[in-house]
């Protein structure tokens, strides 16, 4: 009975995803009537020809190259770093850990000031110049994190953390010494580590998704080891856990995860954080019904919030504005009722 139940809710919440996206899509600053907009999604997604003709150009352009491939790239985004989030909680048993927290973002940061003060212009797989290095910058820096912390064959989770705070920091320090040297580069940077959607097209989703294909994969593979891992370090080695092997296997796949979208968005705070924690107090701490769920309502989290940071006004606010207004109080939340006793 419970395994129908999770699987029918399972269905009706990829349901009301689709719905979402949808309705989003049709959602916008230029008007296109409901009539247009769903002759062109008919047109471009089954080749069904309800008399384009009078539709111009501009409106195709708006659907089909705009608004519909930013949403799946919120969704994309919103959904790996809500599913990295969950990762993290689980393995360091922390409910305010987040994708971010190793110090990825800051690497990320790092990597995409140089690209902006040196105008690198290269492009990779459909990555520009600025999105490579934000990439590097992110991989790199939860390499060095990692080897930092590394005691031995182990690595202990709080060394783990508090190296990738302190790296984190250095590096923030190191972004900030760049704008003070590079102020013609700083609005650009300030905006950059704000976190948007604004002007990403299909080429950045087919970019961005292997990444978090693969990712995913890796860690969907991996909620029967965290669900043991729930029990303790101990117990979980003494029920055949390999408890060393199984923080690799998520760092590295997380690490991919982020890396991968935030070189592409920015820096979108919060997601991590805040969908996981509402999420395991609907379907419980359990990985196996977590992680999935996680995943497509950290999606939908980060399309309603963008939606919002395009829709709401004339000017478009970067989307990590919108996540850190509903992630800031939610935070301080989790540290009051942590301060309590209640996590």
């Amino acid at each position: 009975m419970k395994s129908k139940l999770k699987k029918h809710a399972m269905l009706i919440s990829i349901i009301i995803c689709m719905i979402i996206i949808y309705l989003c899509t049709l959602m916008g600053v230029t008007s296109i009537s409901f009539v247009e907009a769903n002759k062109i999604l008919l047109n471009q997604i089954f080749h069904i020809d309800l008399g384009m003709e009078n539709i111009s150009v501009g409106a195709i352009a708006i659907i089909w190259n705009v608004r519909l491939p930013r949403i799946i790239l919120a969704f994309v985004t919103g959904g790996a770093l809500a599913l990295c989030g969950a990762a993290y909680q689980g393995i360091f048993k922390n409910p305010m850990a987040d994708p971010y927290i190793l110090g990825v973002s800051s690497g990320a940061a790092l990597g995409a000031t140089i690209g902006i003060i040196l105008k690198f212009s290269s492009s990779f797989l459909g990555l520009n110049g600025i999105a490579i290095l934000a990439f590097i910058g992110s991989f790199s820096t939860i390499l060095i994190v990692y080897n930092i912390s590394r005691v031995g064959r182990k690595v202990p989770v709080a060394t783990l953390l508090l190296s990738g705070i302190a790296i984190g920091q250095t590096l923030s320090a190191l972004i900030s010494l760049f704008m003070i040297f590079n102020q013609d580069e700083m609005s650009q940077i300030i905006f950059w580590t704000m976190g948007s959607l604004n002007g990403k097209g299909w080429n950045q989703v087919i970019a961005v998704l292997p990444y978090v294909i693969l990712g995913c994969v890796i860690m969907l593979t991996s909620v029967r080891e965290l669900d043991i891992m729930l029990l303790g370090e101990d117990t979980a080695n003494q029920l055949g856990v390999d408890t060393e092997r199984l923080k690799k296997k998520i760092l590295f796949s997380s690490s991919l995860i982020t890396a991968a979208v935030v070189s592409v968005t920015g820096i979108i705070g919060f997601v991590g954080l805040v969908v996981p924690h509402i999420v395991r107090m609907v379907t419980g701490p359990k990985h196996r019904v977590l992680v999935p769920f996680s995943l497509l309502f950290g999606g939908v989290f980060l399309i309603l919030c963008d939606t919002l940071a395009r829709t709401v006004t004339a000017q478009e606010i970067p989307v990590g504005i919108i996540t850190a207004a509903f992630g800031g109080p939610f935070f301080v939340y989790l540290l009051r009722k942590r301060k309590k006793g209640g996590v």
